[in-house]
């Protein structure tokens, strides 16, 4: 259903809006929508998701008054799993103008001040992708952070705006140029580069060093062995 009195959105031209006042899951309805050919560029969003999922199907608490949106892609170069970090760099200078530092963690998250702010969740279907993102706007669960924490005013219909423009512009750059630019662009606000960390995989957590990403997107781990190529797993920062 689509909500009442929600604020005007401008999307930049090339999305179309989905707005609605709750559904179980963002990326499920835009997954419905994809395989039924919705265009590229229907951005679906709600103001609440009663079943909302990030990563290998953790929940995502997603009350009233913070950003869940899903957006239908068809992109033209490959790998398509490149298009999470164009969105990380996205997300990033949405939050970043408003006033804001942010920093990026492999693979999706987004961070302020080193606790996570906004998560990506990418799906897809024989023919589209799904990019899923979370912002947290005006609540966080106890291991997160909100832009309200950090004294950012901006509204959801204002990052979401931000947001939209900041991909529009780098999808069109990783699909003209490349992932280098993008991946540039990552590291420069990536957090443990050149540190101790984990990666926890389904049945092995392995200590190393976080060396950078690989051409493409990979994560390169420094171990006593050689570097070990990350596609999936979970990363966290070793403390000294």
């Amino acid at each position: 259903m689509t909500g009442a009195g929600r604020p005007t959105v401008a999307v930049p031209d090339g999305f179309t809006l989905v707005a609605l006042d709750e559904v179980g899951s963002t990326n499920e309805e835009a997954l419905k929508l994809a395989t039924a050919g919705a265009a590229t560029g229907t951005v679906v969003w709600a103001e609440r998701q009663s079943k909302g999922r990030g990563r290998r199907g953790r929940a995502w608490d997603s009350p009233a008054g913070n950003l869940y949106c899903s957006i239908v892609l068809r992109p033209q170069r490959a790998p398509p799993a490149q298009v999470s970090f164009a969105a990380a760099v996205a997300l990033a200078e949405a939050v970043e103008s408003q006033g804001r530092p942010v920093q990026l963690k492999w693979p999706n998250d987004v961070l302020i001040a080193g606790a996570k702010v906004a998560g990506i969740l990418l799906e897809g279907t024989s023919s589209a992708l799904v990019l899923g993102t979370g912002v947290n706007i005006e609540s966080a669960p106890p291991v997160g952070t909100s832009l309200r924490a950090h004294n950012i005013g901006a509204s959801v219909a204002t990052m979401l705006q931000s947001y939209l423009k900041a991909l529009k512009s780098w999808l069109a750059r990783w699909e003209r140029d490349g992932f280098a630019p993008v991946r540039d662009a990552w590291l420069q606000r990536a957090i443990g580069v050149g540190q101790s960390i984990e990666v926890r995989l389904p049945a092995e957590t392995l200590p190393g060093t976080f060396d950078g990403l690989d051409a493409d997107g990979v994560l390169l781990l420094g171990t006593p062995g050689g570097v070990r190529r990350i596609a999936a797993g979970d990363v966290f920062l070793v403390r000294a």
